[in-house]
């Protein structure tokens, strides 16, 4: 047992300045962990600045006119005219409406009705909005716009007919249902317990493999398998196998969560939302075991999952809607694996869409587990760096 007089005892600024001197020449021999550390802050800062906006700025809305007259085109012309809403195609039947619902391509859908231009005239004229509920600030936005817009047209036409006739009208000459599809009472718990599920499988794969290969450089263990015939491959469906499966397992406990303890039910198939869930653990398993690659130590991959979490959560469509965002930034959104499995997690969960309209995220997802894996494979050098 080693026994320090009292001189060794007193604090020193000897010895102080002799470690502070050896962790800056670590530091130094690790010129990347410090490049990471000191530009990763403003790169996220840029990329995130932009990105956080949950203004709407236009509610994108598809009309059916099967008036076709003077009257029904200035009551479009009035909706839009402010650009609170932006007219992104004129259908002709009520189910293309319903189906661009389906796919998430509008979030409302005008039907204005043949007799509307009489109607309008002489008695009541009725329009239907169609609003797609899934996402509640996208649906409340609608329904209050449509609400406002709609009134007030009322209050200008019913002002002309008072102008022309000279006698006020009893009745308002406008009235609008609306039915709001999906998630009827816009709870925001439905929109998000889906979408929290997936950041969490995100986070727990990505962190379970992120440091799985280097963790078997630093403890050395990594030089064992280099000396054995294991092909890289291999070694990498190796590492990928257990990490599925707890995944998985890991999976199945959240969402039974999701399900009974906020009581948020599957309006779609359950099996296809198990299967495609499994699809995106694998991606993100991939992702993982590629930063673990190019990594050279553990704080290095602490650095770079934190780079891929952080823009995920933000860029995904998680906490703000993407339309919002600059084109820029929803294309590096695209870049984000979750971004995919949060529009298939909504469109089973809410609106219960078949693999019929989810292939195109299915697809995307499939590219990034295939394309991951093999750059993780090339870049695996089976000897010492």
């Amino acid at each position: 047992m080693i026994h320090l007089n009292n001189r060794e005892k007193r604090f020193r600024f000897v010895r102080l300045q002799a470690i502070v001197r050896k962790e800056f020449i670590q530091i130094k021999k690790d010129p990347a962990s410090l490049a990471i550390a000191l530009v990763l802050p403003v790169l996220l800062l840029v990329l995130l600045g932009y990105a956080m906006n949950d203004d709407v700025e236009s509610v994108h809305l598809s009309i059916l006119d099967q008036s076709q007259t003077a009257e029904s085109r200035e009551l479009i012309d009035r909706l839009t005219s402010q650009g609170d809403f932006t007219i992104m195609s004129y259908e002709h039947n009520v189910s293309v409406l319903e189906h661009l619902l389906d796919k998430g391509d509008i979030h409302a859908g005008l039907i204005i009705p043949a007799n509307y231009s009489k109607e309008l005239t002489t008695n009541t004229a009725n329009v239907q909005f169609l609003i797609d509920g899934s996402d509640p600030t996208y649906a409340q936005e609608a329904l209050f716009r449509s609400e406002s817009l709609l009134l007030n047209y009322a209050h200008t036409v019913q002002a002309e007919q008072l102008i022309r006739s000279g006698t006020e009208v009893p009745n308002s000459p406008l009235k609008h249902e609306t039915q709001v599809f999906y998630n009827p009472s816009m709870d925001s718990m439905e929109f998000n317990i889906p979408a929290l599920i997936g950041l969490i499988m995100q986070e727990v794969t990505l962190i379970l493999t992120a440091f799985a290969l280097v963790r078997e450089k630093e403890q050395g263990t990594i030089e064992q398998l280099i000396v054995t015939p294991i092909r890289p491959a291999e070694l990498i469906i190796g590492k990928l196998v257990p990490y599925t499966i707890i995944g998985t397992l890991s999976f199945a406990f959240v969402l039974l969560a999701g399900v009974f303890w906020f009581d948020v039910a599957i309006a779609g198939d359950p099996f296809l939302l198990v299967l495609l869930s499994l699809l995106f653990l694998v991606a993100t398993l991939a992702m993982g075991i590629f930063i673990s690659t190019i990594a050279k130590n553990q704080l290095q991959a602490m650095y770079m999952s934190f780079a891929v979490i952080l823009p995920s959560v933000i860029l995904s469509g998680f906490v703000f809607p993407r339309e919002s965002m600059p084109m820029l930034i929803q294309l590096l959104g695209g870049l984000i694996p979750l971004t995919y499995f949060l529009e298939i997690l909504r469109g089973i969960f809410l609106k219960a869409n078949s693999l019929q309209l989810l292939w195109p995220q299915s697809f995307v997802l499939l590219g990034f587990t295939v394309l991951l894996s093999i750059a993780t494979i090339a870049k695996f050098k089976k000897h010492l760096q």
